[in-house]
Order: C-alpha cells, then sequence, then structure tokens
C-alpha cells in the first residue's frame, strides 16, 4: 500500500484530509477509485490503514480503519552528519540513508569540502530538493516518519549539536593511527543497543582533518574503522547505517 504522511495525531474515527502534492499523486498519478486504502502515518508514529472516501475541491479524504503503532521505525534516533560531497551525491546518500531508517540528516561544511554554498538562495533550493527526496524515499521504504534534512551547518556547530545525543560515532580511515582496531570497532558497534540516539559522522571527499577528528573525540565521539579498504564518502554513511541498522533494530 501507498504510505502517506500528516503532522499531527489523528482522533479515532474522524477524516482524514490530504491535499496538495499528495492529493495530485492520489487522483492523477495513482488515479485512485473510492474504498482503495493506503496507509496514512501520523505525527505520533501511528499508522493508519485508510479507506478513500471521495475527493473535494483539491483534497482527498480518506476514513480510519484500522490503527497501530508504526513497525518500520527503528527504537534508536540516528542522526547522519553528512560532509557535503560534489555534484549529486548527497542526493543518493539522503534516499540511502532514509531507507536504512536514519532520523534526521545534517549536511556538514568541514574543511576539506570542495563545494561552497554562500548563497541563502541557492542553499534554500537544494534543502527543498533534498528534503523532496527524503520524503519519496521514506513512502517508497514504508517508513512512519518523513526525516528531516536539516539547514546546512559548520562542523564546530554540527559537533556542538551533537553532545546532546547518547553516542557519537565517527569512522576515519587512519583510526589505526588512533588505536582503533577492528575488534574495538566491533565492540563500539555492540554498545549501541538500547541508546536512544546515536550520531555518525561521515566526511566528504578527502575525508576528516586529524584535528576535526581530535575535536570531536573531545566532544566524545568514539572514532571506529569500517575496514581495511578506503570507502567513498557515499558508500562509508551507508555502510555505517546498515551495520548499526542491523545491530539494533529489534
Amino acid at each position: 500500500m501507498q504510505h502517506f504522511y500528516i503532522d499531527r495525531g489523528i482522533v479515532p474515527g474522524e477524516q482524514i484530509e490530504l491535499s496538495g502534492e499528495d492529493h495530485n499523486h492520489i487522483k492523477n498519478v495513482l488515479r485512485m477509485k473510492r474504498g482503495e486504502k493506503v496507509v496514512i502515518n501520523d505525527s505520533e508514529k501511528i499508522s493508519h490503514i485508510c479507506a478513500l472516501a471521495g475527493f473535494g475541491e483539491g483534497c482527498s479524504y480518506f476514513d480510519a480503519l484500522e490503527s497501530f503503532p508504526c513497525k518500520t521505525e527503528l527504537g534508536t534516533e540516528i542522526v547522519l552528519y553528512q560532509g557535503v560531497p560534489k555534484k549529486d551525491k548527497m542526493d543518493l546518500i539522503i534516499e540511502k540513508a532514509v531507507e536504512l531508517g536514519v532520523a534526521r540528516v545534517v549536511p556538514v561544511m568541514t574543511k576539506r569540502v570542495i563545494v561552497k554554498i554562500e548563497d541563502d538562495k541557492k542553499e534554500a533550493k537544494k534543502l527543498e530538493r533534498w528534503n523532496a527526496i527524503a520524503k519519496s524515499a521514506a513512502m517508497q521504504s514504508g517508513r512512519g516518519i518523513i526525516p528531516k534534512v536539516d539547514r546546512v551547518m559548520s562542523f564546530k556547530e554540527a559537533v556542538r549539536e551533537a553532545c546532546s545525543l547518547d553516542r557519537i560515532l565517527i569512522p576515519y580511515e587512519e583510526s589505526e593511527t588512533l588505536g582503533v582496531s577492528m575488534k574495538s570497532s566491533r565492540e563500539a558497534i555492540a554498545g549501541l543497543k538500547g541508546l536512544k540516539s546515536i550520531g555518525i559522522f561521515i566526511g566528504p571527499e578527502g575525508g576528516f582533518e586529524a584535528a576535526e577528528v581530535e575535536e570531536a573525540m573531545k566532544a566524545g565521539a568514539v572514532p571506529i574503522s569500517l575496514g581495511k579498504r578506503i570507502l567513498r564518502t557515499e558508500t562509508a554513511g551507508l555502510t555505517a547505517l546498515s551495520v548499526i541498522m542491523f545491530s539494533t533494530e529489534e
């Protein structure tokens, strides 16, 4: 069934109204008929199986038939702090990160980021596109929420924000110089089970500078290894998310 979202709770027995792009998709793309069913997810992470009741002026009406807690969300909130990559790599990263269960994506300007976003209008346009990609990926993968892509942050800002999370991980290609082994990395991953929130820092092309890793470690970040191979920025975050999802999902 198709998934849709509303940003509030649903009162039992109420008729649910979807408008805008959702209405257009339902009526003109899916060409749904009365009685056909969809899943509508609310802000309380409750999923509702709903039947199309009819169309109004610019809106679609649904009757809720059955409600239950969303089964597709991880018990742990995972925030991906992604160094902004070149070209359209961020589109792929957002799409796949949402499919893997990330709760939020934060684009980060690190010292080795090549892309420069200095125009507010250009940044707003990028964020609009990135959030549209997140919504599409959430609908496709049956997520209970639409993960948000936040505004672009500086590295210092991102580290400061991440301090509020239960654990911060920073995969680092030169982790051996810090005494990090595959064994200690596995132990760090195993120790995530039961945590409420986790932040993952991924560098852009060229990775992190050593000073950035030191700064993150001072804030409590745990450096880990993702193996003996050098991974591209669009691969590293998805690898880390896959391992964490597998080890923490109930």
